[in-house]
């Protein structure tokens, strides 16, 4: 691992050969050991072998999660510190060993999930990108004027810094709901900002409209 990290190598990789390495070196140690207490290790082996198939058949599942975990080591759908969703669950990826694969919750719990449930199903990395797009709804009332409303978040996306340029936001009348006009907030924003733009728009919108008179049903 140490040879590893000096070489630069991405630390999922470490994480993962690092696990198999010493799955290996203690397989081989047992056998050294037995072999210095003068246990036949040709024969011990051989049995070995003969039962490996009958353990690799009960061991299916395990042996799907090592395959699993091989794939992802080729295909690197996601790396230590991506924001992952996978198998139902969510969280920053920590670890990716022989036959799991740990996250950390955004509410800091840990959860390891096979490595065969992972590739098992779609797998949705918010970390690939570089920037994303915040999809947001602000609904006014049937009452208010479409453009003053336009206008009004026009403003609070032209007047936040994290906002980007190009592509440019997108801001228009998603749907003509029950009790509401809809609309519908897009702007683009650096991956890290995604959460902080998303809250502190939405604190803005409501207390622009209050100001500006426009309500929310």
């Amino acid at each position: 691992k140490k040879l590893m990290v000096k070489g630069s190598v991405d630390q999922t990789i470490i994480s993962f050969v690092g696990s198999l390495t010493y799955t290996i070196v203690m397989v081989f140690t047992i056998l050294a050991a037995l072999a210095k207490f003068g246990v036949e290790t040709a024969s011990f082996i051989a049995i070995l072998g003969a039962a490996g198939f009958a353990i690799g058949f009960a061991l299916q599942g395990s042996l799907a999660n090592f395959a699993a975990g091989v794939l992802m080591m080729i295909f690197r759908p996601f790396t230590v510190g991506d924001y992952v969703e996978a198998a139902g669950v969510a969280g920053v990826v920590e670890k990716v060993q022989i036959f799991t694969t740990q996250l950390k919750s955004p509410d800091n719990k840990t959860i390891i999930i096979p490595n065969a449930s992972v590739t098992g199903g779609s797998i949705t990395n918010y970390s690939a990108k570089d920037t994303r797009r915040v999809d947001m709804v602000i609904g006014v009332g049937y009452g208010d004027d479409l453009k003053k409303v336009r206008e009004v978040l026009e403003d609070i996306l032209a007047k936040d810094d994290r906002v980007l340029k190009d592509p440019a936001p997108t801001i228009g009348v998603l749907e003509l709901g029950d009790n509401s006009v809809n609309f519908a907030v897009r702007p683009w924003v650096n991956t890290g900002d995604y959460w902080g733009v998303y809250f502190d728009v939405t604190e803005t919108v409501k207390r622009r409209f209050d100001e500006e008179g426009i309500s929310i049903p």
